[in-house]
């Protein structure tokens, strides 16, 4: 079996080429991104289809990380709470760096630990250049980029701190999207 669980599109549903869209987070926060259709069909296939769905719309960026090696925001997560979907999930990792390093503006799917097929609606922006050692699963697939409004996601929200003063926790700022369009 390939791993994947639910009703997960076809690759070519990507149509091999690069998307357009804009994603807000609390109505202020207007980010422009491209998703990578070419090197990461299966990944982005699957991110399309959820905003033609309309999923991603009320979801809540449930975890903030910033650390000598990582500045990013990740969202998407089904009770908002960051724990995975049973039922919807899919692999394998696509288009991940290999040196592990993802430089601002990457957006890459999040995943479980060592399992390169426990991919599904969870997603990262990495705001500040992080770096992101390989597990046993392998990297993150990275299926696009921000092309502008990160200092907005900087000033907005990641200034605004992680909960306890902690370096990975939820952000002080409670942040949801708000819009995601694509084409």
């Amino acid at each position: 079996a390939d791993g994947n669980v639910g009703d997960i599109p076809d690759p070519s549903e990507s149509e091999g080429r690069l998307w357009i869209g804009e994603l807000d987070l609390n109505t202020t926060v207007n980010l422009s991104m491209e998703l990578d259709g070419v090197n990461a069909p299966q990944g982005v296939a699957a991110f399309v289809a959820a905003i033609q769905d309309g999923y991603f719309v009320d979801k809540t960026c449930h975890r903030l990380v910033r650390s000598a090696t990582a500045g990013l925001l990740q969202c998407g997560s089904l009770d908002g709470t960051g724990a995975s979907e049973p039922d919807y999930r899919f692999g394998p990792i696509e288009n991940a760096p290999v040196d592990g390093i993802y430089p601002a503006g990457t957006i890459a799917l999040a995943r479980s630990g060592n399992d390169a097929f426990s991919q599904g609606h969870q997603f990262f922006i990495v705001f500040e250049d992080a770096q992101l050692p390989d597990d046993t699963a392998g990297g993150y697939t990275v299926i696009g980029t921000v092309t502008s409004g990160l200092e907005l996601l900087i000033s907005e929200i990641a200034d605004g701190g992680i909960t306890g003063g902690l370096e990975d926790g939820a952000p002080v700022v409670p942040t949801v999207i708000t819009r995601m369009t694509i084409e």
